[in-house]
């Protein structure tokens, strides 16, 4: 079965997840980077094409592959899209060896005890049932807690198991990701709550399900080992939160067993104007990096 060959990749694999999931909201400042700037698109989707275009870019060069990039993260319309004539998830796995997650979340609501929580998720199943007759493995929805609030920590990690189980109900592997934001002036504490909160939903889980976890990198390095070590995760990944992807490495290969999963951290230094050979070489110092500090 293809799942439990991809479960064990996600479980052993050497190697990094790629994030390349920005969504609407986040998609101009990631063409802007990748130096697209507005006046080349006229509309949406216009703009979608183009981050497309990159993503395919990126997803297709001869540095992106499964020896070093184990997993992926897709925005559900890249679900929906093909790369060289074969749907993205499919491309993924059988050219690439690199298992797919898709982003099942709608946005965040507004602040309310220090965090936000996710927005409601309407048609949720279907969306689940849809992603996995494309391949999909596992989801990833993503909450943020903006202060060490016991109330409204406990609030987000509640959500994301609760999202956890219905993904989980639909035979895929959820990637939890309640995100503390990195420039607040209680990170440290609220990193304490999210732990015991984190480990008191763990040990609720039934016997033989178990969750993957998105965080922040931590304050304190290891800080997250109890979750590493725990029966019931099959992976802790680090997102780069806003750190330049120097830094994000560097804090990273202070943290035993936890690996990367980058968005901006990845395509840092991509331009569309690149010629293949400087994209291939800028791409593939990116990697290497990103592996380097996941497998240090």
């Amino acid at each position: 079965m293809t799942n439990t060959k991809m479960a064990t990749q996600m479980r052993e694999g050497r190697g990094f997840i790629a994030a390349l999931d920005q969504s609407g909201g986040s998609t101009p400042k990631a063409l802007r980077l990748y130096g697209i700037n507005e006046d080349a698109y006229s509309d949406e989707a216009g703009m979608f094409d183009l981050i497309h275009q990159m993503r395919s870019r990126i997803i297709t060069d001869a540095a992106f592959n499964g020896d070093r990039v184990i997993g992926a993260i897709l925005f559900e319309m890249t679900m929906d899209r093909d790369v060289e004539g074969t749907p993205t998830a499919q491309y993924l796995w059988e050219t690439k060896n690199v298992v797919p997650f898709l982003k099942i979340d709608k946005g965040l609501e507004a602040e309310e005890n220090g965090v936000q929580l996710l927005k409601p998720m309407p048609g949720l199943g279907d969306l689940l049932d849809r992603a996995a007759a494309k391949g999909i493995f596992g989801t990833k929805e993503r909450s943020v807690i903006n202060a060490a609030n016991e109330k409204g920590i406990a609030d987000v990690v509640a959500q994301q198991f609760e999202v956890g189980k219905t993904v989980l109900s639909h035979g895929l592997m959820p990637i939890l990701e309640p995100e503390v934001t990195i420039s607040i002036a209680d990170k440290a504490e609220a990193e304490d709550i999210l732990l015991a909160e984190i480990l008191k939903g763990l040990d609720a889980l039934p016997e033989g399900q178990s969750v993957m976890l998105k965080l922040s990198l931590p304050t304190k390095a290891n800080q997250y080992k109890p979750l590493i070590d725990h029966p019931k995760v099959m992976r802790v990944v680090a997102l780069s939160g806003g750190y330049s992807r120097d830094e994000a490495n560097e804090l990273l290969s202070k943290n035993d067993g936890m690996i990367a999963s980058f968005s901006r951290g990845l395509s840092e230094g991509l331009s569309a104007q690149q010629s293949d050979t400087d994209f291939n070489a800028t791409l593939d110092a990116a990697v290497q990096s990103i592996f380097d500090a996941s497998v240090k």
